[in-house]
């Protein structure tokens, strides 16, 4: 699939065909050595940086056993919007050359953010689907997810139900409220389908935004920190509305902006009501959700 660390990806027959089949992909070697340091670097700014800081807040989503003095960071908030690093990388060819070959050549930025899963806590994530946080006029969709390091079995992978962003898109609703979680008992999931996407840093993992996700406690004495880039083809539009439109094509990575949304007729449903008081994040709205697949931290 690459032919070596950081060189325009060639996605082949085979490999289309999986993400059409399976709904995901690895590319491996994505980045050069030169941007994956530079990703490293900073991040780990911002993780420094989270020193002193008391509660979760526009750039940070803390763990639960964060203190000012003892930082814990789970996620950090659309890094695009404050640092041009990460732009940069979204329109770079490491990432557009593969996604371009599945959803087309027009590209638009959805939305970022760096989950960081630490060595002995970092917090899981329940399965859910992108699509159920926001639908679109059509479905292609992706998310890119830039492995900062090795990810194998133990340190809390992304781990996928392949095929099943060609099914239902199921409820993320509990007690009436949406919360970013499908309890899978109720669903009739099985579980035990699912696939762990595993691979050397540098790597990125490609899902279609209605694939069943999700990943577990990272237990392991390995951290675990993935850059998730959300995609989308620059016609498909949300159906919440763009807000700005000057802002929302400063978002295009590749391509000319449209006016002319692409309409497909895929399900869909709205996620509302809101939880009361609002969710900052994928861990706060899964907050309220009944029956979790992922053992949280004992210590909360």
């Amino acid at each position: 699939m690459n032919e070596g660390r950081g060189r325009l990806t060639r996605l082949t027959d085979t490999d289309r065909a999986a993400y059409e089949r399976d709904g995901y992909l690895l590319v491996e070697d994505a980045l050069t050595t030169e941007q994956l340091t530079r990703l490293r670097d900073t991040v780990d700014r911002f993780v420094a940086r989270a020193h002193g800081v008391t509660a979760s807040n526009d750039v940070y989503d803390l763990e639960t056993s964060h203190t000012p003095d003892d930082p814990r960071v789970r996620r950090i908030k659309l890094p695009h919007t404050h640092d041009p690093f990460f732009m940069g990388l979204a329109r770079s060819p490491s990432v557009t050359e593969p996604i371009g070959q599945l959803i087309g050549p027009n590209l638009r930025l959805h939305t970022s953010k760096i989950n960081l899963k630490a060595a002995g806590y970092g917090a899981p994530i329940e399965w859910h689907q992108d699509w159920a946080f926001y639908p679109h006029t059509n479905e292609d969709i992706l998310a890119a997810g830039i492995f900062l390091d090795d990810v194998g079995e133990d340190n809390g992978p992304l781990m996928v139900l392949p095929g099943s962003h060609t099914g239902p898109v199921f409820d993320h609703h509990a007690d009436g409220v949406f919360c970013g979680a499908i309890d899978t008992q109720a669903a009739g999931i099985d579980l035990a389908a699912a696939k762990p996407v595993m691979g050397t840093a540098g790597s990125m993992s490609l899902h279609h935004v209605r694939t069943v996700h999700g990943s577990a406690l990272n237990t392991s004495g390995r951290q675990r920190r993935i850059l998730f880039l959300e995609i989308r083809a620059n016609d498909a539009w949300p159906l919440k509305g763009c807000g700005d439109l000057a802002e929302f094509d400063s978002l295009i990575i590749q391509g000319e902006p449209t006016l002319t949304p692409r309409l497909v007729p895929v399900p869909v449903r709205i996620p509302l009501p809101e939880p009361e008081g609002g969710a900052g994040s994928i861990y706060e709205y899964q907050y309220g959700a009944k029956n979790r697949s992922f053992a949280p931290l004992a210590d909360g």
